[in-house]
C-alpha cells in the first residue's frame, strides 16, 4: 500500500465522465493503490448553450480538473483523451493512458437501419464537423442536425419520436375501445393494454417517451467506446461505422490519467499505462498538433501499432465533406513521433493546410458556428 495515503484524482460529473473514472480507479486498486474520486464541474458544464468547438480553444471541459492538479489539490485528473487540448502546462504530463476502447463510431437507429439503407433525406443527428463531413461524403443527401446532450439524452432524442406515436396509438384504440363497449374491463385493442405496455419500458425509453421533440432524428452517431461504457448498447440497434472511410477522431476511446510531473506521476504510470495506446494516441495528437486544426476543422486521425509500424490513416474534409485529403502511412515504432511529424507536414503541404485555413476562416465568420465533438458524458 502507499505510504502517501490515498490518490485522489479529479473526475467530471456526467454519469459518463464517472463511468470511466471508476474503470481507471478499478485498474488502480487493482495494484494495490487507494483511490479517491473527486467530481469536479467544468466550465464546459456550466455554460450549457455556448457552442462547443468555441469551447474547445481553451480545453473547457478539462481545464477546471487539470488547475486541481496543478493548484496541489488533487493528486491527478481523469479525462477523456479526445477532450484534451494538444497543448499543456510544462509541469503536467499524461501519467498514464490505461488500454484504449473500441475507437470507432456507432450509426444509432430505433430499427438496425444502416447508413446505406436510410432513405434519401434522413435526419442524422451529431455534434460533430468530422462526423458531419464524412456523413455528406457518403451521403451527401442527408440533412444532419446538432445533438447535444449525453448519452442517455441522444437516445432519448433518437427513441422519442417513435415511442410517443405508439403511446398515442395504443392510447387512442384503448379509449375507442371502452367508448364502444361501455366496460372499464374492457379487452384492451392490442394484446397489452397501453398501462402494461407502459409498465414494461425501461428507464431510458420511459423518459424517452415525456421528452419533448425538437428534431426528429432517423439516425445519430456515437463513439462506440461511449455507449459501451456507458451501458446502453442493449436499448438500440448500432451499425459499426469503418474506421477506413469515418476515421476516427484523435484519441476516441482511450482515457488519460494527468499529473503534475514527479514521483506520483510515475507511480500511476508504472500502475496502468498501456504502452501500445500511448504509442498510437502520440502519434494521433501529434499530427493533430502540427496541422493544428483542433477543434476548428473536421479531422480524423486513427493509428494502430501493427508489429514495427503504426499504420496511420488521416483524413481532413472541409465541412460538407465536399473536398477532403486522405491518406495512410505506415511509421517507424521506434520514431513514431518523429515520423509523425514528417508525416503531418507532408499532408499539410498535399491541401490539408488549404482546408484547416478554409475551416478557420468558416468559423471565425460565422454567426452560429457548427458544434465540434461535444463530451458525450456532458
Amino acid at each position: 500500500m502507499r505510504t502517501r495515503g490515498t490518490l485522489r484524482l479529479a473526475t467530471r460529473g456526467s454519469a459518463l465522465a464517472r463511468r470511466q473514472a471508476a474503470l481507471v480507479k478499478e485498474a488502480l486498486e487493482n495494484r494495490r493503490y487507494e483511490v479517491e474520486l473527486v467530481t469536479v464541474e467544468t466550465t464546459g458544464d456550466q455554460i450549457r448553450d455556448e457552442l462547443i468547438h468555441r469551447l474547445g480553444k481553451t480545453g473547457a471541459f478539462v481545464r477546471e480538473l487539470d488547475e486541481r492538479v496543478l493548484d496541489g489539490d488533487l493528486d491527478g485528473a481523469i479525462h477523456s483523451m479526445k477532450d484534451m487540448p494538444t497543448e499543456q502546462p510544462d509541469e503536467l504530463v499524461t501519467a498514464a493512458i490505461p488500454e484504449r476502447g473500441r475507437p470507432g463510431d456507432l450509426l444509432v437507429t430505433p430499427d438496425g437501419t444502416s447508413l446505406a439503407e436510410l432513405p434519401d433525406g434522413a435526419t442524422v443527428g451529431t455534434s460533430s464537423l468530422r462526423r458531419r463531413a464524412q456523413l455528406l461524403s457518403e451521403r451527401p443527401d442527408l440533412t444532419v442536425e446538432p445533438l447535444r446532450g449525453n448519452v442517455d439524452t441522444r437516445l432519448e432524442k433518437l427513441l422519442a419520436p417513435a415511442l410517443q406515436a405508439e403511446h398515442q396509438e395504443r392510447s387512442e384504440a384503448d379509449k375507442e375501445r371502452k367508448a364502444n363497449t361501455g366496460d372499464e374491463d374492457f379487452e384492451p385493442a392490442f394484446e397489452r393494454s397501453v398501462d402494461d405496455w407502459f409498465d414494461d419500458l425501461s428507464e431510458l425509453e420511459k423518459q424517452a417517451l415525456s421528452r419533448e421533440v425538437d428534431t426528429e432524428y432517423d439516425a445519430i452517431v456515437l463513439a462506440q467506446a461511449g455507449l459501451e461504457r456507458s451501458g446502453l448498447t442493449h436499448y438500440v440497434d448500432a451499425q459499426e461505422l469503418p474506421t477506413t472511410t469515418f476515421v476516427p477522431a484523435p484519441g476516441q476511446g482511450a482515457l488519460a490519467v494527468t499529473a503534475t510531473d514527479g514521483e506520483t506521476a510515475r507511480e500511476i504510470q508504472t500502475a496502468i499505462d498501456h504502452p501500445r495506446s500511448r504509442v498510437e494516441t502520440t502519434v494521433e495528437r501529434t499530427i493533430l498538433a502540427e496541422l493544428g486544426g483542433g477543434c476548428i476543422a473536421p479531422i480524423g486521425i486513427y493509428a494502430i501499432v501493427q508489429g514495427e509500424f503504426v499504420h496511420t490513416s488521416v483524413s481532413v474534409f472541409d465541412r460538407d465533406g465536399e473536398e477532403s485529403v486522405t491518406a495512410t502511412r505506415d511509421l517507424p515504432i521506434e520514431t513514431h513521433a518523429e515520423a509523425a511529424r514528417e508525416f503531418a507536414a507532408d499532408l499539410a503541404d498535399q491541401g490539408a493546410a488549404a482546408l484547416i485555413d478554409t475551416a478557420r476562416e468558416d468559423a471565425d465568420g460565422d454567426a452560429e458556428p457548427s458544434q465540434e465533438d461535444q463530451p458525450e458524458g456532458k
